[in-house]
């Protein structure tokens, strides 16, 4: 019985970089990820947002690579953005279950999927506890909008909080390709069934699509606030134009007066 072991150890990883401090034969890499080997039967996969996978490694080799890649990372065991599942290698079988995976045999591409997609729900959860935070902030201006009928919260502060939001929506996108098969499931139809099971099991496209309709959300609510404090710049324009005509025709009154005194 082997173990794959995810977690989140940055907000993201350069893989040129970690190329280089991990000095173990590289099986696959591009921009966004960096498939090795660290002995037999061991690997390590690294992703660009940040998380890395483990497969049959121990407490002590998961903890040293992790260190390299991050010195300022506790041990693994106290992370909390982690993901755990059991991988067996039984002859004439291939099955997903909720807490294992069970392999015909000792495949690398199909153990590579595995880790590929137990990384990628250890990103969903990342990015869930990301717009939790954000929704319980906009809850705060919306709740203050319903009792006081007003928006507090200043146009810069705002802008601020609309740019963040965008940046998350724009990471999701960019990082979490889960809709994307890797190309070894187009020429293989066993890994495609394989990599199918493994994303229903996680729930990805559905955890995937909940995180999207929620910073959807987070973004209306952020446009209609948006609305608003530009429609109350616009009154304070009007109320200034109003005040300096005023201003002028009391002006011309009293020039008016003091001519006729």
């Amino acid at each position: 019985m082997y173990s794959v072991v995810a977690l989140q150890i940055k907000n993201s990883l350069n893989i040129r970089q970690c190329r280089l401090k991990l000095d173990l034969d590289v099986l696959y890499s591009d921009s966004d990820e960096l498939f090795l080997q660290l002995a037999k039967e061991q690997f390590v996969y690294v992703f660009q947002y940040g998380v890395v996978a483990f497969f049959n490694c121990n407490h002590s080799e998961i903890n040293q690579t992790i260190q390299t890649l991050n010195p300022d990372l506790g041990s693994w065991q106290e992370q909390e953005l982690s993901e755990t599942i059991k991988v067996e290698i039984a002859e004439g079988k291939t099955e997903v279950t909720f807490d294992k995976v069970i392999l015909s045999e000792f495949d690398i591409e199909a153990i590579r999927l595995v880790m590929l997609n137990t990384s990628h729900s250890v990103a969903l959860d990342k990015y869930l506890e990301i717009t939790d935070h954000l929704l319980e902030e906009t809850h705060v201006y919306t709740k203050a909008l319903e009792l006081e009928g007003r928006l507090k919260i200043s146009g810069k502060k705002l802008k601020k909080f609309i740019g963040r939001v965008l940046n998350v929506k724009n990471q999701i996108s960019e990082n979490l390709y889960i809709f994307d098969s890797p190309d070894i499931t187009w020429e293989n139809e066993s890994l495609n069934k394989l990599n199918g099971s493994l994303k229903q099991t996680f729930d990805l496209k559905d955890r995937y699509r909940y995180i999207y309709e929620r910073t959807a959300i987070i973004k209306e609510d952020l446009e209609l606030f948006k609305d608003i404090m530009d429609h109350k710049e616009s009154s304070k324009l009007e109320w200034i134009i109003i005040i300096l005509i005023l201003v002028e025709v009391v002006d011309l009154f009293v020039l008016r007066l003091l001519k006729m005194f």
